[in-house]
């Protein structure tokens, strides 16, 4: 079997998704001169967030993102921002798409969109290809070089690079604790929990020492691009509308909330998005123990960020189940989500119980 066959495409776009392909295509001549042929114009059907197009011309192979329509607020999809980011990251981190150009002209396709290039790879989503045979040992050298992608991101000199434009300075951790605990309260539906222990105990538990450095904030194999002839070589990192200068550790503590094994109990296999629970995978105690060993962090108080990466997610879960129980939208893929929502709540007290066992 070719890796060719493994490689992600897209599907036809959605009919009210579509957007004037000819006016994009002008602005893209602008950008790219040597532009030949009509494009044939694809989406990418995974992604609640922004909408995600591949246009394919006759010599260039390019991906456009752009928020949902309707959206009002700019700071949950700015593209100019996450355009400048990966712009900036490039020189110093790869495994980053190039940046092709950012249009802000929302007279071009209803809103403002950017452009990159498209990298053809393996998107692993909730299962790898059917006909991919990942070994355990190649699991598990993809977990590690997908940490080593993250260890090195954490790594990069925000200074010298002049990503530290995007700090907000000092203070960063206490800013995600009631940023979202104001977002979860505001989201609140009568059947959800109040949650009010669970923020009280990470606003008491807050980091003493504060390391900041470039972080992406949603970084999950789902996001990574593999190579279709050896799936443990990782070619890009994608969808880096979270990334901001923070704490890297509660980078690693969102990672951990999305991270499913085999072992785990049967809601939390019922959420799982990515292929975590294959034979190989790392645990997530494993998870913490390879970085933590690489940054020479201490990894025997994990608490606060595993309690953190759960009740962040509760707040998102929250957020979306806020539009489905005031009809805002009707899709039946949340209709449930307030469970999920007592679910990770539940999971957030139990390791808050350990952790004060233990302590």
């Amino acid at each position: 079997m070719s890796g060719k066959s493994f490689i992600d495409t897209g599907v036809a776009v959605r009919e009210e998704e579509l957007f004037d392909v000819k006016a994009v295509t002008q602005w893209l001549q602008q950008q790219v001169p040597d532009l030949e042929g009509e494009p044939e114009v694809t989406q990418f059907p995974g992604g609640a967030s922004n909408w995600t197009y591949r246009l394919e011309f006759d010599n260039h192979d390019f991906i456009l993102r752009r928020p949902p329509a309707g959206t009002k607020a700019k700071s949950a999809h700015d593209m100019g921002r996450e355009y400048h980011i990966q712009k900036s990251l490039k020189p110093v981190f790869p495994w980053v798409p190039d940046m092709i150009g950012y249009c802000e002209d929302e007279a071009v396709t209803g809103s403002e969109f950017y452009v990159m290039q498209r990298i053809a790879g393996i998107i692993p989503r909730k299962n790898m290809p059917r006909d991919l045979d990942l070994s355990a040992e190649d699991a598990e050298q993809l977990c590690r070089n997908m940490l080593d992608k993250l260890v090195a991101l954490h790594q990069i000199d925000i200074e010298k690079s002049g990503l530290d434009k995007f700090a907000k300075g000092a203070g960063y951790a206490e800013r995600q604790i009631s940023g979202w605990t104001k977002r979860y309260q505001q989201a609140k539906t009568w059947n959800v929990p109040g949650g009010k222990k669970i923020t009280r105990w990470l606003a008491a538990n807050l980091p003493s020492e504060e390391h900041l450095c470039m972080t992406h904030n949603d970084f999950r194999l789902d996001n990574l691009i593999l190579n279709p002839d050896d799936a443990t070589d990782i070619m890009a990192i994608l969808d880096w509308e979270l990334a901001t200068v923070g704490d890297p550790l509660m980078d690693v503590g969102n990672m951990l909330a999305y991270w499913i094994e085999a072992g785990d109990d049967r809601i939390a296999r019922s959420t799982r998005r990515q292929p975590t629970h294959l034979p190989g995978m790392f645990s997530r105690q494993q998870v913490i123990d390879y970085y933590c060993e690489k940054m020479g962090f201490d990894s025997s108080n994990f608490a606060f960020y595993e309690v953190y990466g759960l009740f962040r997610l509760s707040a998102i879960a929250q957020q979306i189940y806020y539009r489905y129980h005031h009809k805002q939208t009707r899709n039946p893929a949340f209709k449930h989500f307030w469970f999920l929502v007592h679910y990770l709540h539940w999971r957030c007290q139990r390791l808050i119980t350990k952790h004060e066992r233990q302590h």
